[in-house]
């Protein structure tokens, strides 16, 4: 794998983490919260360093780092753990009136992978791209800031409730 792809302790990397397929699941405020409260118990329990994110309906993008150690240990085990509650919130929901063709995609494409049972959630790479100058990350800020207004979501980016432009967001920041 090319460095290019790969985190190492003590940096700052903007990532995103994809939905198999791309299928929209966070269109439902439960999932949606589910993915913060576990970015929340990686920032207190994990180290993990959060700059910047953006809750998309097929994908996430952060700007992060971690305390000790490296993003991708945290990366890994956040998306190991949150594939399994999502997973289990579709099954149980009543309301999830796409609850049979999710899990059929799920089942398909953990088909293609020899590393998972029953179902694979999450796309398995993440890319980080190395923030290492201040250039970098205004472009990756910006970028993920406007992404729920250049998909026609809101019109202005602090109106986007899953996102850290919003003033009301409901995960902490630390200062780039």
């Amino acid at each position: 794998m090319s460095r290019a792809y790969k985190t190492y302790e003590g940096g700052l990397f903007f990532v995103t983490l994809t939905v198999v397929g791309w299928i929209d699941v966070f269109t439902r405020s439960a999932y949606c919260d589910t993915l913060v409260k576990n970015l929340k118990f990686c920032q207190e329990q994990k180290g993990l360093q959060l700059y910047a994110y953006c809750i998309m309906s097929s994908h996430v993008h952060l700007i992060a780092a971690a305390e000790t150690g490296t993003l991708s240990d945290i990366l890994r085990d956040f998306k190991s753990y949150t594939a399994k509650q999502l997973l289990q919130l579709i099954q149980d929901n009543p309301q999830e009136s796409r609850r049979e063709w999710l899990l059929y995609l799920f089942r398909h494409f953990a088909r293609k992978n020899n590393y998972n049972i029953e179902f694979q959630f999450w796309q398995h790479h993440n890319h980080p791209i190395d923030l290492n100058t201040n250039e970098l990350i205004g472009q990756k800020l910006h970028y993920i800031h406007q992404n729920p207004v250049q998909a026609g979501i809101v019109t202005n980016e602090q109106s986007f409730v899953y996102s850290s432009a919003n003033p009301l967001s409901p995960l902490q920041m630390q200062v780039i």
